[in-house]
């Protein structure tokens, strides 16, 4: 059976384009088109499509209104679309609040082009979206895989420290995801370093709603920075993050090396520098996405004496990465979501009373 899709956006060039680009996969169709949310309420019962795209600015009806409406009575995967704004950037994290599962960027100029170039991701979406868990989550088209060897090597840490800290690594549904952590999390706790597949025009604004409703402070990491407790660092768009040693303290590294797993930042260099630099001081975490990224570099992690948590199948939008990881045979417990900050400092506490 083909994905049924319906296009919801009041632009007819996107919408003739977007169908053209779902319309070339094997295993996807558009079933419709709509260029408001109160044509596309009518033809949702008529057609039983399987996932929409939705714009965020429409009229008769805002893409948030329509899609707080839909996730409260007729519950469908949402892929959203937005454009390269901060504004834009608010809306969609609101949206993924309110129920879509990921978003795509709308182009400012050359928009049939950038689409076209960018189907991949869009399909790529499209597909995770049939398959998600629905809640009341980017990749780029990169046709050239690498691992983590691409970025730095393995090596083993003979570096000697007691200071802990958090790694995490999501994909599609993490934003929700990685909030859900973060916001249990009390003010003194272990320095916090996260990748999460996405677009740089939102890493900046991702960080920053998180830093609003968070007792840590959430910031987007920069190079060479050092990481301090009660803090939280979110990899920039454009680059990998590393941790690595100065000393005693942990530091930032960016990387602008080629993508690994089709990503950059990618979880598996993430995981791979926490392995090399903080070996059993490191906590890993791997929670919902598409894809195996950070599967091998959450083993690596625990060949390094670290310990890890994956974020259990009911609670994930979508069950890729955590479960690749369980499949490599890296992770040491697998945990509901909103139990992951509870699990975290409860291990933590328990190695701290193991050393007095």
């Amino acid at each position: 059976m083909k994905i049924k899709v319906l296009i919801i956006d009041d632009s007819a060039l996107i919408r003739s384009v977007l169908k053209e680009v779902i319309n070339s996969q094997p295993d996807m169709e558009v079933v419709g088109t709509a260029p408001d949310p109160l044509i596309a309420r009518e033809m949702i019962k008529e057609l039983t499509p399987d996932v929409l795209t939705l714009d965020v600015e429409m009229p008769k009806m805002d893409g948030l209104n329509f899609l707080e409406k839909l996730m409260r009575l007729h519950p469908l995967p949402v892929v959203m679309i937005s454009a390269y704004t901060e504004g834009g950037s608010s809306i969609t994290f609101k949206a993924l609040e309110l129920g879509a599962v990921d978003f795509v960027t709308k182009p400012k100029l050359d928009i049939s082009k950038n689409i076209l170039e960018n189907s991949n991701e869009i399909t790529d979406k499209i597909r995770a979206a049939a398959k998600a868990k629905l809640k009341n989550t980017a990749s780029f088209n990169i046709t050239q895989s690498h691992t983590a060897d691409a970025v730095l090597p393995s090596v083993s840490n003979a570096i000697i420290s007691t200071e802990k800290i958090i790694i995490i690594g999501a994909s599609t549904g993490g934003t929700e995801a990685i909030k859900e952590v973060l916001i249990q999390m009390p003010a003194d706790c272990p320095a916090i370093v996260v990748t999460q597949h996405m677009p740089e025009a939102f890493t900046k604004s991702f960080a920053e709603r998180l830093n609003s409703v968070c007792k840590i402070t959430v910031k987007e990491a920069e190079n060479n920075e050092r990481i301090l407790p009660g803090h939280a660092y979110i990899a920039p768009g454009h680059s990998h993050l590393l941790i690595r040693r100065s000393g005693v303290n942990y530091m930032t590294e960016l990387s602008q090396a080629p993508p690994v797993n089709r990503h950059r930042p990618s979880v598996d260099v993430l995981f791979r520098s926490a392995a090399n630099f903080a070996g059993k001081n490191a906590i890993g975490v791997i929670l919902t996405g598409m894809g195996k990224d950070g599967a091998q570099g959450m083993l690596e992690m625990k060949q390094a004496g670290a310990y890890n948590f994956a974020q259990n199948e009911a609670s994930c939008v979508v069950y890729g990465m955590p479960k690749e990881a369980v499949a490599a045979g890296g992770v040491d417990e697998i945990v509901v979501l909103q139990d992951i900050s509870r699990k975290i400092l409860a291990y933590i506490s328990s190695q701290k009373s193991k050393t007095t």
